[in-house]
């Protein structure tokens, strides 16, 4: 699968740096704070990733409660980033998942078992992800 970005025009020109991300049927923005020199006019691309975990473990504990018929009724999920040891190799990202429903305590630990197996925390955390980079002329 290919996911295409491309920087997004304006009436005035091309954006300083805001990017047109089109994935499958959708199509989001991705830019950079105004202090990055963007116009944040969509998320930044630290702001995907952390997203990715949260849609990731929501959709893990709904997809897991339908199948074993536990009853969620709604899932609020909440992600809370601390970058300020990036540079140094450590970035925190912190769930806080709420769930509501008619459900047991254990039912409610179950689910968040779940929720940190889901496969975005696993590529996070586990997975040794490797890069290439092409740079080409762009015509």
């Amino acid at each position: 699968m290919a996911i295409e970005l491309r920087r997004q025009s304006t009436p005035a020109g091309p954006a300083p740096m805001a990017q047109t991300l089109r994935i499958r049927s959708h199509e989001l923005l991705a830019d950079g704070s105004v202090a990055e020199g963007g116009t944040d006019a969509g998320p930044s691309p630290h702001d995907f990733y952390d997203a990715a975990l949260g849609a990731c473990k929501a959709l893990t504990v709904l997809w897991y409660a339908r199948k074993k018929g536990i009853p969620v009724a709604d899932i609020h999920t909440v992600i809370e980033r601390d970058d300020s040891g990036e540079r140094s190799g450590v970035y925190r990202l912190a769930a806080t998942l709420q769930i509501s429903g008619d459900l047991t305590d254990a039912q409610l630990q179950e689910l968040g078992t779940v929720a940190g197996k889901c496969p975005v925390h696993k590529l996070m955390t586990q997975v040794t992800t490797e890069i290439s980079t092409h740079v080409e002329r762009l015509s």
